[in-house]
């Protein structure tokens, strides 16, 4: 069994959440824009479909990117180097989400509904969030969004709707965080796709030790702009 948070309610320690469904933790609550921070600085983070109850999620272990041990492949290489694409961020933030939220093969729908898109649309115009967007002949291709609090960035979704543009945005992403001394990028659940561009499970104890100091460094100044 899991709690049901009341308004008020703090969240239990991360320590109690299930390991079938990994991570589960905690339901009910809100989110509030300081509900979703403090999720985030504990290492929590909601996940639900439209219609469900609000779900809080700790997943042991924890997938997480270095950014300076992104994996740029030889095709991916090329590609920058060919050039052809921009890199925009913070641009068309809710697009980005929306986009993130469109069905992929073989889903029926996605866990991004409206509550997700406002909540996170809030935290955008807060400072928070950030979308990190690959444009092609002045349209948009694929990105990536996320949260940033202090030096840790927590990666939320990435979409493409022309090849590489999501890795694009990842890779441009992972040179400015390193040049700005973030840590960790959170990616999350483990899958083989993360791992193919350099992430690796960890801990959730190690995870939470890393993200307590990163989240307390001093946050890069709005707005973002790449080097």
């Amino acid at each position: 069994m899991i709690p049901w948070l009341s308004a008020v309610a703090p969240f239990p320690s991360v320590e109690n959440a299930l390991s079938v469904p990994n991570g589960l933790l905690a339901a009910g609550a809100d989110l509030s824009p300081e509900r979703i921070l403090a999720a985030y600085r504990q290492g929590i983070f909601p996940w639900f479909n439209p219609g469900e109850p609000v779900l809080w999620w700790s997943p042991d272990p924890r997938m997480v990117l270095v950014p300076s041990e992104f994996k740029l492949s030889r095709s991916l290489r090329q590609r920058m180097k060919k050039g052809g694409y921009e890199i925009r961020v913070d641009t068309c933030f809710r697009q980005v989400m929306q986009a993130c939220g469109e069905p992929r093969d073989g889903q029926s729908g996605s866990w991004i509904g409206s509550s997700m898109l406002d909540a996170y649309t809030r935290l955008h115009k807060m400072g928070f969030a950030h979308s990190i967007e690959t444009w092609i002949d002045g349209e948009l291709a694929g990105g990536l969004y996320g949260l940033a609090i202090g030096r840790m960035f927590y990666g939320e979704s990435m979409f493409t709707w022309r090849t590489d543009a999501s890795k694009l945005a990842l890779a441009h992403l992972c040179t400015q965080l390193e040049k700005w001394n973030f840590g960790l990028i959170d990616c999350q659940m483990e899958t083989e796709h993360l791992a193919s561009l350099g992430a690796k499970p960890i801990s959730r104890a190690a995870f939470i030790r890393e993200l307590k100091g990163l989240v307390e460094l001093t946050s890069v100044p709005e707005p973002w702009r790449f080097d």
